[in-house]
């Protein structure tokens, strides 16, 4: 018999070996899932700033999905100007256009929101059970973007809406609903939405029937 010991199988070599890519980013998860539970401050009422626990929920509702859109239909009902109307009328294709490309994501990454979260969202759905990327900080990056080029604002309000997207960002992470990659990625994808709104521009001409409603 011989004495030489048997190859390891190609999978048990991989485990023994694994690759650089798949030990930075298991660096970079561990990072992520640390740091979000230290930053996750407003996660509970007994948590180390419990006590802003309301006020970070308010926030979350002024990012909310249901808020804009309902906001957004009823301005594009109420409005008299062909222009506003053309503005709003993509403000709520933007926001459509968010809500299934979130969900869709969610639904194929699937990865769970914080074991700190606790779930008293405002209005869920199915998908919400999942945290990547956050809905919140792609609808407050793509509205800040649309409402920066297409309202006529002065420079403190301007400001203001900046701040109000990464403030939307900020407090997923400190209401314990996201990790701290959930956000940064939210925040790139409604960026890069924005574009995509912009290139598929509804216009009169471009799309008569819709504005014919109207």
């Amino acid at each position: 018999a011989s004495s030489a010991a048997a190859p390891l199988p190609e999978e048990d070599c991989m485990k023994l070996n694994p690759s650089f890519l798949g030990i930075a980013l298991s660096s970079l998860l561990a990072i992520d899932l640390w740091a979000s539970k230290r930053l996750g401050v407003c996660a509970g009422e007994s948590s180390a700033w419990g006590s802003a626990r309301p006020l970070m929920k308010v926030i979350e509702v002024s990012g909310h999905g249901i808020p804009w859109l309902f906001g957004t239909f009823y301005g594009l009902c109420q409005s008299d100007s062909s222009a506003a109307r053309e503005v709003l009328l993509n403000l709520l294709f933007a926001l459509l256009l968010d809500l299934v490309l979130v969900a869709v994501v969610k639904g194929l990454v699937k990865r769970r929101r914080p074991n700190h979260n606790k779930m008293d969202m405002f209005v869920t759905i199915s998908v919400d059970k999942y945290s990547f990327p956050s809905g919140h900080a792609t609808r407050a990056a793509l509205v800040c973007r649309f409402v920066l080029h297409h309202l006529v604002l002065a420079v403190p309000l301007r400001v203001l809406v900046v701040l109000w997207a990464l403030i939307v960002g900020i407090s997923r992470v400190m209401l314990g609903r996201h990790n701290v990659t959930d956000v940064l990625c939210g925040l790139l994808l409604g960026y890069a939405l924005y574009s995509v709104v912009e290139h598929c521009w509804l216009s009169p001409l471009s799309a008569p029937a819709l504005f014919a409603l109207w």
